[in-house]
């Protein structure tokens, strides 16, 4: 039994776009509240992402996880890219606000339950590669006590092309990126470099972190060839933390999608298991 557990809750995110939260809080609730934010071409039902969230529950806290209004997910179809139009005006702007979004929403909704008596309880936040980006942006929120990075990316200007690439880009206002699982060539809007532009002290990683003042995880597979070791040793540096390594893990710690399995691999629950120790340090 739990005191919660809803899937597919409507909240509204930037530009009054309609997008799904999953929420499960046990019975046992610790009055902790992980919200964990995915990565690019990512969804809230990507893989194995709901063992994660049982994982947490099982150990007493509550799990949030939501689609990024703007990830190309509608409501009618949440776990692919059909709405590529949305997806080409996403920005990290965009799931900044998202994040603002979603919070709020949680803390309306837990403090209108009378059955979890939660006049006070703490967030924590863990974010997967571009997600694990945004929960660094983040860092500063007055609701967030604790925040963890898996595989997170350590620069967004390094996620855009440069010279003459990106020089094509804005001359035909579109770039595609084939997605390696649906094979779709996907749109991204030269606006979205022109909102990094425009906001780049906001979307500055690397000045967030240096100015991080809360506990934080910084964790990152060995062998991740789609965000580099480099990648979290920067923010190791740049924290002042120690940079937790999990070996023989590649991007998302060798889950996959569609995950048909009963058990997360091994190196996926070895990752949970760390973030759970540094939770409940």
């Amino acid at each position: 039994m739990h005191l919660i557990e809803e899937k597919n809750v409507v909240y509204t995110g930037a530009d009054n776009r309609e997008s799904f939260y999953d929420i499960t809080i046990p019975e046992n609730w610790n009055r902790k509240l992980i919200v964990f934010v995915h990565g690019y071409m990512g969804f809230k039902d990507w893989g194995c992402w709901h063992l994660t969230g049982q994982f947490f529950v099982d150990n007493s806290y509550g799990f949030v996880k939501y689609n990024v209004s703007h990830n190309g997910g509608t409501t009618s179809n949440p776990i692919d890219f059909p709405d590529t139009e949305a997806f080409s005006k996403n920005s990290y702007s965009k799931e900044l606000e998202d994040f603002e979004r979603v919070i709020e929403t949680l803390n309306s909704r837990i403090q209108s339950a009378e059955a979890l008596e939660a006049d006070d309880f703490e967030i924590y936040t863990i974010g997967h590669s571009r997600g694990g980006g945004i929960v660094a942006l983040q860092s500063g929120h007055p609701k967030v006590a604790k925040w963890a990075s898996w595989a997170g990316i350590s620069s967004i200007e390094k996620r855009f092309p440069s010279g003459e690439a990106l020089e094509k880009w804005k001359n035909e206002t579109y770039r595609y990126v084939k997605n390696g699982r649906t094979k779709q060539d996907l749109p991204h809007h030269f606006d979205q470099y022109l909102d990094f532009e425009m906001n780049r002290d906001r979307l500055n990683i690397q000045l967030h972190c240096e100015q991080n003042e809360k506990p934080c995880l910084i964790l990152h597979g060995r062998d991740d060839t789609s965000v580099l070791l480099l990648e979290g040793e920067n923010l190791s540096n740049w924290t002042g933390t120690p940079l937790v390594i999990i070996d023989n893990a590649q991007h998302t710690f060798n889950a996959s999608h569609p995950w048909d399995e009963a058990k997360m691999p091994a190196e996926l629950e070895e990752t949970c298991r760390q973030t759970l120790l540094f939770f409940e340090s």
